[in-house]
């Protein structure tokens, strides 16, 4: 997962709380930071993306291949 398909899997799924969530929950799983300082400290995104999935619950039929753009067509 890149660092864009992160962000746009959190903003497709928190919506308006995207940016709060992003900021302000610290996730201990990814070493006590909120998953913008984890993302500026290096983590891999997709481990930032399961550990916010975690805390706060999103189903597992949510978690996995998000944050990707449709195939353009030709």
């Amino acid at each position: 997962m890149r660092r864009s398909e992160f962000l746009r899997a959190v903003h497709d799924e928190f919506g308006g709380r995207a940016t709060s969530l992003l900021h302000d929950l610290v996730l201990s799983a990814v070493g006590g930071r909120t998953a913008a300082q984890a993302l500026d400290a290096g983590v891999p995104p997709r481990d930032i993306w399961l550990a916010l999935c975690v805390d706060v619950d999103v189903p597992l039929e949510r978690r996995h291949g998000v944050g990707r753009l449709e195939p353009r067509g030709h």
